[in-house]
C-alpha cells in the first residue's frame, strides 16, 4: 500500500482511490475443500451408506458407520429434529468440513449453522441462511441423549461422557443464544452449513487479467528472492553459485532501479557450494524472527570429495529397498558423491541488531539436514517457513534418472520426491533422534502426518512429487500452499499441497498415467493410491514446438498496483514466452481456470527492456523464479534481469479497476555503476544448469 504525501488535493484523491481499491479486497478465506484433519477429501471412498455424500468426501466407510452409531444412540423421536441432527453430524464428511468446523481456530462440536441474523450474511445465502433457526424450531423441545449442542461442547468435539437427556431449551435460554453460539453467515470468508452438502456460489468468480505490464529494475541473474522479514522495502537475492545480496527495492512509479552492490554480498557461501550444470545453491530462507534472532538458512549442494563436511546418509539404502551398487547402470555419476544440505547461518553480531545487518558470517552455525543424492538431477532444494506454523518446509525432488526408476517418490520411507516439514526451533533429544531415525538436527512437529500414517517417515508432509520448483503460501489464505512440479516429457503442473497428500508421480505425470521404462525399484499401481491431481498445468506440446518445457511456480498476486491481476495465481515457464494468470471459479473452491496472459514492458521502464525479435515480448531469455516483496508486488527473476509487475496503464493496457491519476512518467535510467552484469560464462553456466536441472 503506497503512502502519498502530496498536496491536500492529491491526498483526497488518493484516499478515494484507496477506498475504491479496498472494495476489491475479498475477506480472508479459510481454504479450498479440506477435511478437519487438514487432508484433502478422498475420491476413493465412493458413496457413503449413512451420510448423503459421494464423490470426494472427508469420511471413510468405517467413519460413516461410526457416525450412524453415534446418531442412533441419540434416540431422537421427532423425525424433523432427527433429520436436522443427522445432517449436522454428517457434515464432518463434507469436502469443506475444515471450514465448517473452523479447524483453523478451535474445533467445534457442530458446524457453523447458517443463520439469517448474522450481520455479514450475503445476499446469495439468504435462501438457506435460516437453518440455525429451523434446527431450534425442530429440536427445542425434543429430548436428545448426549446432545452435541451442550454449551460445554460449543468449542470442542463431542467426547465420551455419562449419558444425559436434554432439550435445547434445557441448554440454551433462547433461539438467539443458541444461534449466537452455533450460527454464522455464508460469505467469501467461509461457508456455513444449511442442512445440505456445501455448494459454493458459482457466480462468485474472479476473472483473470487480460494483460500484464512489467518494468525492469535490475540486471542481475538471480535464482531466489526473499523479502526481508522486518517488513521493510528490502529483499534478499541469491544466485546459483552461493552468493546472497541484500537489495533495496524502489517504490512503484519512482523511476528508480533496485539498489544492490554486487561487489559486496550479504554473505558469500561459494566455497561451501558445489556449482556445476545441475548443482548449486537452490534455496534460502530467513527465520520469521530474523530481525531479532539473526537466523537464516541456505539449501545447497556439496561434493564429498571436495568438502570435508559434505557427508550424510545416502538416499539409496536398504531402508528404501535400494542397493547403491546397482545404480551405476542408470547414471554416470558416483552414487551419493553429491549431497543436498540445509544449513543455518547467522547475522548476529555484525550490526547493532540483525535487522540493521548488511553482512552475515559465512560460518555454518549448525547443520540442519544432509542427504546423499543417488543421481545428479531433480533434487529440488527450495526451503521456506510456513506463515502460520513457523516450521521449515524443504522441497526435495525424486533424485533424478529418467522415470524415477527406484520409485523414490512413492516410497514412504524415502525422503526423495517429498516435501519435508520440520521444527528448527526445537532441537531433538538423543532419544527422539534414535526413536524416529531422524536425518538431521531438527524435531518433528506434533501434527505431521506420520502420526496418522505409520508408514511415512516422520519428516514427510506430502509426497509423490517429481521436482518441485518454487512453492509459495498465499499471503491472504495460508492454507493455499501452491507448488509447481516440473514434469518429465509431457506435462507441467501446479498442486495445492496439503497434509499427507500424494501427488501421483511416477504413477501419474500430471493427470496422465505414466509408464516408466525401467522399474528396478518396483511399481506402484494406480488402484493402490488416492492421488491428488494438479489444479493447473500445461502440456509441453501446447507451448513449445520443440516439446520442451519447465514450469516455475509463482505467487497469488495480492498487490493493488495492478487491481485487475489481484487474486490471480501467477506462474511461468523457463523458456520465458508464457506467463499464466489463474483464477478460482468459484472462489475458495480449489477449481481454477487459467489464461496465457500477454505481457510487455513499460516504455518508461527504469532500465530499458530489450525485446524478442519480431515481437513485443520482453527479452527475458529464461525465467528462473518469481519473487514477492513486503508490499505483495510480484517480481520475475530471469536470465536477463529482475522485472516487476506495474500498473497496467504504463503499458497502455486497459484495466477498469485502475484509477489513473496524472503522474509524471519516470525517466528511463541510462547507466547505473553499482550494477555489475554477470560475466557471460556465468550466464551460460546458469542456463546450462537450469536446462539440465529442470
Amino acid at each position: 500500500m503506497c503512502l502519498f504525501f502530496l498536496t491536500m488535493e492529491n491526498t483526497v484523491k488518493n484516499l478515494c482511490l484507496l477506498c475504491l481499491l479496498l472494495l476489491f479486497l475479498p475477506s480472508p478465506s479459510s481454504s479450498y475443500p479440506l477435511c478437519t484433519n487438514l487432508r484433502q477429501p478422498s475420491s476413493k471412498t465412493g458413496r457413503l451408506s449413512f451420510c448423503p455424500y459421494d464423490g470426494k468426501v472427508c469420511c471413510s466407510k468405517a467413519q460413516d458407520v461410526q457416525l450412524q452409531k453415534q446418531f442412533e444412540a441419540m434416540n431422537i423421536s421427532d423425525s424433523s429434529c432427527a433429520s436436522a441432527v443427522k445432517s449436522i453430524i454428517c457434515a464432518t464428511c463434507d469436502p469443506f468440513s475444515a471450514q465448517l468446523f473452523n479447524v483453523d481456530s478451535e474445533p467445534r462440536s457442530v458446524p457453523v449453522l447458517c443463520n439469517s441474523t448474522a450481520a455479514s450474511a450475503s445476499a446469495s445465502s439468504q435462501r438457506n441462511d435460516s437453518f440455525c433457526s429451523s434446527v431450534w424450531q425442530s429440536c427445542q423441545d425434543v429430548l436428545i441423549l448426549n446432545s452435541p449442542f451442550a454449551p460445554a461442547l460449543q468449542s470442542k468435539a463431542v467426547v465420551s461422557q455419562n449419558a444425559t437427556l436434554s432439550k435445547l431449551t434445557d441448554l440454551w435460554q433462547s433461539k438467539s443464544d443458541f444461534c449466537n453460539a452455533f450460527g454464522g453467515a455464508s460469505g467469501e470468508s467461509a461457508p456455513c452449513f444449511d442442512g445440505e452438502p456445501v455448494s459454493l456460489n458459482k457466480t462468485d468468480t474472479l476473472p483473470p487479467p487480460k494483460s500484464m505490464c512489467l518494468e525492469k529494475i535490475g540486471n542481475g541473474s538471480y535464482i531466489n528472492m526473499v523479502s526481508h522479514p522486518d517488513g521493510s522495502n528490502r529483499a534478499f537475492f541469491s544466485n546459483l553459485a552461493g552468493k546472497i545480496w541484500l537489495a533495496t527495492l524502489p517504490e512503484q512509479d519512482s523511476g528508480e532501479v533496485m539498489g544492490v552492490d554486487e561487489s559486496s554480498p550479504f554473505v558469500d557461501l561459494t566455497d561451501q557450494v558445489y556449482l556445476d550444470t545441475s548443482f548449486g545453491m537452490m534455496g534460502m530462507a530467513f527465520h520469521p524472527n530474523f530481525a531479532t534472532n539473526g537466523r537464516f538458512f541456505a539449501s545447497f549442494n556439496c561434493d564429498k570429495e571436495k568438502s570435508p563436511g559434505c557427508s550424510g546418509r545416502c538416499a539409496c539404502n536398504s531402508d528404501v529397498g535400494c542397493d547403491p551398487s546397482q545404480l551405476g547402470s542408470l547414471d554416470s555419476g558416483e552414487v551419493c558423491k553429491y549431497h543436498i544440505v540445509v544449513a543455518e547461518y547467522s547475522a548476529n553480531g555484525t550490526a547493532s541488531s540483525p535487522s540493521m545487518a548488511d553482512k552475515a558470517r559465512p560460518r555454518e552455525v549448525q547443520r540442519i539436514f544432509t542427504l546423499g543424492l543417488p543421481f545428479t538431477a531433480n533434487h529440488g532444494g527450495q526451503i521456506l517457513f510456513g506463515p502460520d506454523d513457523g516450521h521449515l518446509y524443504v522441497m526435495l525432488g525424486d533424485g533424478g534418472s529418467k522415470g524415477d526408476p527406484y520409485n523414490f517418490s512413492q516410497n514412504k520411507k524415502s525422503l526423495l520426491g517429498k516435501i519435508m516439514r520440520v521444527d528448527v526451533n526445537k532441537l531433538p533429544s538423543e532419544d527422539e533422534m534414535a526413536k524416529l531415525d531422524l536425518w538431521g538436527n531438527y524435531s518433528i512437529p506434533k501434527d505431521n502426518p506420520y502420526l496418522e500414517d505409520k508408514e511415512l517417515q516422520p519428516e514427510i508432509w506430502a509426497y509423490g512429487l517429481r521436482n518441485p520448483w518454487r512453492c509459495s503460501f498465499d499471503s491472504e489464505r495460508p492454507s493455499y500452499f501452491m507448488c509447481a512440479d516440473v514434469g518429465q516429457d509431457q506435462y507441467e503442473e501446479v498442486d495445492i499441497i496439503s497434509k499427507g497428500g500424494n501427488y501421483g508421480w511416477r504413477v501419474y505425470e500430471g493427470p496422465q498415467e505414466f509408464e516408466p521404462q525401467k522399474t528396478p525399484g518396483g511399481n506402484t499401481s494406480a488402484d493402490s493410491i488416492d492421488p491428488i491431481f494438479p489444479v493447473l498445468g500445461y502440456s509441453h506440446s501446447n507451448i513449445n514446438k520443440l516439446g520442451s518445457a519447465a514450469i516455475s511456480g509463482g505467487f497469488f498476486y495480492r498487490s493493488q498496483t495492478d487491481p485487475c491481476t489481484y487474486g490471480s495465481y501467477l506462474y511461468g515457464d523457463l523458456y520465458a514466452s508464457h506467463i499464466w494468470a489463474a483464477s478460482e471459479t468459484p472462489r475458495n473452491s480449489g477449481n481454477f481456470t487459467t489464461s496465457d496472459t500477454p505481457f510487455s514492458c513499460a516504455t518508461d521502464s527504469p532500465i530499458k527492456c530489450e525485446v524478442v525479435p519480431n515481437s513485443n515480448l520482453p527479452a527475458l531469455e529464461y525465467i528462473f523464479s518469481f519473487g514477492q516483496d513486503n508490499k505483495r508486488d510480484v517480481y520475475i527473476l530471469t536470465q536477463s534481469g529482475v522485472y516487476r509487475i506495474v500498473r497496467p496503464s504504463r503499458c497502455n493496457y486497459a484495466c477498469s479497476k485502475e484509477v489513473v491519476t496524472s503522474r509524471n512518467p519516470p525517466a528511463p535510467a541510462q547507466s547505473h555503476g553499482y550494477f555489475l552484469l554477470p560475466h557471460s560464462a556465468m550466464k551460460l553456466l546458469l542456463l546450462l544448469a537450469f536446462l539440465l536441472f529442470l
